[in-house]
C-alpha cells in the first residue's frame, strides 16, 4: 500500500476546504501498516467538520491502533467539489491519515448516526473502488462494517453493508479483528466463510446470514441460514465504562468544526423513559464512569488539547450522581487556568439547578439549552417526559438571574394523540420564557427549534405512524404566525426532510432500493438542506414499486413483524407494546433508577446490583415510590407491565 498523496494534493488547490483531507491533527496517528495486520478505514459518512468530533470514531481509532494485530486510520465524506476531482482524476476515497486508497484496507467501518446519510455511504462505498451492493463483491474486496444508533434498524442498509455491530463497539472490534485476521492469514478463501464466522460474534448482525419472506407488503419471517447463527441478534454493552477511558487523546481538528471543545463523556444510558427517544432506549442500563476519572480526563484532555471549553457528555448530564460537586471542582480547579468554560449538553430542566449555573458562569458563560419537547403537560405525559411549566421557568430563571441572556429550547411536533392545543402550547412556553428574561435583563431571547417527530425502532411509539408533510407543514405555519413579534425565535426542521428521514427510520430491505435510486440520481448529502430533495427519495421509492405512505404514515397493530425485530436492544416487546398503551392513556411513570423495576428487560444482574441498587436519589426525588406522575397516585393495575420482575 502506498500513499496517494502525490495525486491528491494537486487537486486540494481547486476544492474549498482543503483542510479536510490532509490529516496531520493533534491526536492523530500514522500507523504502521504490516501484512499481518488488519487495517481498518473507520469512516464517517459527512464532512469532516460534522464526523471528525464524533466520539465513537475517535474511541475505536485509539482502540484498534493499541492493538498488535490492528491499525485504523480515517475517512469522512469528501464534499461535491472533490468528489468530483476525484472521479475525474481516476483517484479513489483515501484515508486523511496516511491518504492510502479506501480500496487497499481490510474493512471500511463507518459510523450511521443519521437517517440521511445512507446515500453518502453508498457513494463512499463506491469511490472507494468497491462494488456498492454487498452480493457483488468478492474476497479481495474490504468487508463494509457498520455500526452506530441507525444499525438499531439496519434493514434498510442492508444490501450494502456486510457487517453490522449492534450496540457498544468497544469489544466487538477486537472479536472481529481477530476473526478477520484469521481469515487474512487463510488466504481470503471465501467471503461466505468469514461473513458466516462473524455472525457468530455476539452483537454482529450480517444481512447474508438470514433469509427475509414477505406476505404481500408485510414481513412475514426472518430467519437464519445455518443452525449456529442466532435468531436475534443482542446488542452489545460495555459493564464498566472505567475499562475504557476513551479518548485519551483526542483529535485536534486543523479547521471550524461542530462540537469544538473537549468531549468527556461521564455515563452512557438513560432510564428516565422519554417514549420518543431511540437513545434513551437502546443505550439502557445507566452506567456511570468513575468521578475521579472523568477529574483526570479533563484535566489531561485539556492540557494537550488546548482547548477553551469542557463538555460533560451524556444523555442527560444533570443526572450524574454528585454532578454538583463535580461541576463546582473542575470550575474551581479551572479558574486560574485562564478562561476555560464548561458546559453540560442534554441539561434535563427538572435537574437544573441554581448552583449548576452559578456555577457554569463563573468562568465562562456558554450557552444554555433545555427540551421540554412537548408544548402542554398532557402531551408530556403522552412521551413520558415528565416535567411542568414550573420546573421550566424555575430553571430558565435561575440561568437569566446568573447572567445569561438566551436560552434556547427543543421541542417536537407530529407527537402521537397531538392536538392543536399542544402544538400552540409550544410557542405559550417560549414566550413566557422571554417574559422571565425580561425580568433580569432587556436583552433577553429565546430561540425555539422544532423538529418534527419520526417514530423510531425498539421505542414505545415504534407503532405509531407519523404526520405527513401537509399536516407538519401545517403545524410550523401556526407557531410561525403565533410566535411573530414576541422576542421568540423560531427555527424548525424541513417536514419534508422529516418524512424521508421515516422512510429509512421505518423501512425494511426493500427500501434498499430506493436508497440506491435516490444516490444513482445525485441525490448525497441529504442531511444538508441546501442538497435535500423530497422528489428524489419518492420518485426512488416509485421506481422499486414500494408506498411510502405504508412505511411513514401508517399505525403498526401489536402482531406485525417490525423490520427490526430480529435484532435485540435488550428490551421487552411486551414492555414497549405495554408502555405505548400507557402512553395513549397518558400515563407518565417515573425513572426506574428511584423505583421499583417495570422489568424493561434490559438489566441484567451486574446492572441491578451496580446501577439501581446503588444508586442516590437525586435532589427533590423520592426513592422507590412507585409513584403515576401524571395524578400523583398509582399506575392503574391494568396498565402495568405485563412481565413480573425476577
Amino acid at each position: 500500500m502506498s500513499s496517494l498523496w502525490p495525486r491528491i494534493e494537486p487537486l486540494l488547490a481547486r476544492v474549498e476546504k482543503p483542510a479536510r483531507y490532509i490529516g496531520m491533527e493533534r491526536g492523530s496517528v500514522r500507523p504502521e501498516h504490516h501484512p499481518g495486520k488488519v487495517a481498518w478505514l473507520l469512516l464517517y459518512p459527512d464532512t469532516y467538520e460534522i464526523g471528525l468530533p464524533n466520539q465513537g470514531l475517535q474511541i475505536l481509532y485509539e482502540i484498534l491502533n493499541e492493538r498488535a494485530d490492528a491499525v485504523a486510520e480515517r475517512s469522512y465524506a469528501p464534499w461535491s467539489d472533490l468528489e468530483a476531482e476525484l472521479r475525474a482524476s481516476g483517484v479513489p476515497l483515501f484515508s486523511v491519515d496516511t491518504h492510502r486508497a479506501a480500496g487497499d484496507f481490510d474493512v471500511l467501518a463507518f459510523n450511521l448516526s443519521a437517517e440521511l446519510v445512507a446515500t453518502n455511504l453508498l457513494n463512499c462505498i463506491d469511490l472507494a473502488g468497491v462494488p456498492v451492493r454487498a452480493e457483488r463483491r468478492s474476497p479481495e474486496h474490504p468487508l463494509v462494517l457498520a455500526g452506530g444508533h441507525c444499525t438499531f434498524n439496519p434493514e434498510p442498509f442492508a444490501d450494502f453493508v456486510d457487517a453490522f455491530v449492534i450496540g457498544d463497539g468497544e469489544e466487538p472490534v477486537g472479536e472481529i479483528t481477530e476473526v478477520i485476521g484469521a481469515w487474512k492469514r487463510g488466504g481470503r478463501a471465501s467471503r461466505e466463510a468469514v461473513l458466516h464466522d462473524l455472525a457468530t460474534i455476539p452483537g454482529v448482525y450480517v444481512p447474508s446470514m438470514y433469509e427475509v419472506s414477505y406476505d404481500g407488503p408485510r414481513i412475514a419471517a426472518v430467519e437464519p441460514r445455518y443452525a449456529d447463527v442466532p435468531e436475534r441478534v443482542e446488542k452489545r454493552t460495555v459493564a464498566d465504562l472505567a475499562d475504557w477511558p476513551y479518548p485519551k487523546r483526542q483529535l485536534v481538528p486543523l479547521i471550524e468544526v461542530v462540537h469544538d471543545r473537549l468531549n468527556v463523556e461521564i455515563f452512557r444510558g438513560c432510564t428516565r423513559g422519554c417514549r420518543f427517544c431511540q437513545a434513551g432506549m437502546i443505550t439502557r442500563p445507566v452506567r456511570e464512569r468513575p468521578i475521579e476519572q472523568v477529574r483526570t480526563m479533563v484535566e489531561d484532555g485539556l492540557r494537550r488539547t488546548g482547548y477553551d471549553e469542557v463538555a460533560l457528555t451524556s444523555l442527560s448530564s444533570a443526572d450524574f450522581s454528585g454532578i454538583d460537586g463535580l461541576v463546582a471542582d473542575l470550575v474551581n480547579e479551572q479558574s486560574g487556568c485562564g478562561n476555560v468554560g464548561l458546559s453540560l449538553p442534554s441539561l434535563r430542566v427538572d435537574a437544573f439547578t441554581v448552583g449548576i449555573a452559578s456555577e457554569i458562569q463563573k468562568v465562562k458563560r456558554t450557552g444554555l439549552t433545555f427540551a421540554p419537547e412537548a408544548g402542554t403537560w398532557r402531551l408530556r405525559q403522552v412521551i413520558n417526559k415528565m416535567i411542568t411549566e414550573e420546573d421550566l421557568y424555575a430553571a430558565v430563571e435561575g440561568a437569566y438571574s446568573q447572567g445569561w441572556r438566551r436560552v434556547k429550547l427543543y421541542f417536537l411536533t407530529g407527537l402521537p394523540t397531538e392536538m392543536d392545543e399542544d402544538t400552540m402550547g409550544i410557542a405559550e412556553l417560549a414566550k413566557n420564557v422571554v417574559a422571565v428574561g425580561k425580568k433580569y435583563t432587556k436583552q433577553a431571547t429565546c430561540t425555539a427549534s422544532v423538529g418534527g417527530f419520526v417514530p423510531k425502532a425498539h421505542t414505545p411509539f415504534q407503532w405509531f405512524g407519523q404526520n405527513g408533510v401537509d399536516e407538519m407543514r401545517r403545524k410550523v405555519s401556526m407557531l410561525r404566525d403565533a410566535t411573530r413579534r414576541s422576542g421568540v425565535q423560531l427555527r424548525w426542521h424541513d417536514p419534508e426532510a422529516s418524512f424521508a428521514e421515516g422512510i429509512v427510520s421505518r423501512g425494511d430491505r426493500r427500501v434498499g432500493a430506493a436508497i440506491e435510486h435516490v444516490w444513482r440520481n445525485g441525490g448525497t448529502f441529504q442531511e444538508w438542506s441546501e442538497r435535500f430533495e423530497l422528489s428524489r427519495w419518492l420518485e426512488g421509492m416509485a421506481a422499486a414499486g414500494l408506498d411510502p405512505d405504508w412505511y411513514v404514515t401508517r399505525h403498526r397493530d401489536e402482531n406485525e413483524i417490525l423490520p427490526w425485530d430480529h435484532v435485540a436492544a435488550g428490551l421487552h416487546r411486551d414492555f414497549l407494546w405495554q408502555d405505548w398503551k400507557q402512553a395513549l392513556a397518558e400515563h407518565g411513570l417515573p425513572d426506574c433508577r428511584w423505583t421499583p423495576c417495570y422489568d424493561c428487560g434490559v438489566c441484567t444482574q451486574y446492572a441491578i446490583e451496580h446501577v439501581v441498587a446503588s444508586a442516590v436519589a437525586p435532589a427533590g426525588g423520592s426513592q422507590g415510590t412507585g409513584q403515576d406522575l401524571s395524578t400523583g397516585g398509582a399506575v392503574p393495575v391494568s396498565l402495568l407491565p405485563t412481565r413480573v420482575a425476577t
